[in-house]
């Protein structure tokens, strides 16, 4: 009995390594199909005005493409904080995807910005559970973009499920322009990331 039970958790573990290593090979090869397409240096060329770029981040990468927007654009950086410190562990996502399905934000610090200074407002943060992070929700809860152009952006492990269709309906009064998603992919594509993040910039008018 105890050998049937071992043969079956050791297949079981076998199974669950197979699929990881699966979707991990699918997800490098779709990385690699997408920056083949922004290998060609281009020259930024924005024309946002007065820019603005919200973002809230946890591991670093939304923070990291929220930089090289505002350097592009010349624009002001505001990063969304939670009243409550997160962290990164075991029940975080437990908690998190409770938040998501009750739609019991986490509360927020800080002053929202004044959107009245600013032509077009980026606004973008990491995917959790395929939806927008919470805390992203909680500020678009609290926001009205009052007519202003936004352009949304997320980052993600490889797929960013209902991240714009929730963004598009919790963002009041806002004037949509083409998002961008960026998967979290490895330094070695850091050119042709920095070539992607340019040549959207550039698209938005």
């Amino acid at each position: 009995m105890i050998k049937t039970v071992v043969f079956i958790l050791v297949i079981s573990a076998v199974i669950v390594a197979l699929g990881s290593g699966i979707h991990l090979y699918k997800v490098s090869q779709k990385n690699k199909h997408e920056m083949s397409k922004y290998t060609l240096s281009v020259r930024p060329n924005a024309k946002t005005g007065r820019t603005l770029v919200v973002y809230f981040s946890l591991g670093g990468h939304t923070k990291a493409v929220a930089e090289k927007i505002a350097e592009y654009t010349k624009g002001d950086l505001y990063e969304i904080t939670t009243a409550e410190k997160i962290e990164l562990n075991t029940a975080f996502y437990v908690k998190a995807r409770h938040q998501l399905y009750s739609k019991q934000y986490p509360a927020l610090s800080g002053k929202m910005p004044d959107f009245s200074k600013y032509d077009t407002i980026f606004v973008g943060g990491p995917v959790w559970w395929y939806a927008p992070a919470t805390p992203l929700l909680a500020f678009l809860e609290k926001a009205d973009f009052k007519s202003k152009k936004v352009v949304p952006f997320s980052t993600q492990g490889s797929n960013y499920g209902s991240f714009f269709v929730d963004f598009e309906r919790m963002a009041k009064n806002a004037k949509l322009r083409p998002s961008a998603s960026f998967n979290n992919i490895s330094d070695k594509y850091a050119r042709e990331q920095n070539n992607k993040i340019i040549s959207w910039i550039n698209s938005i008018r």
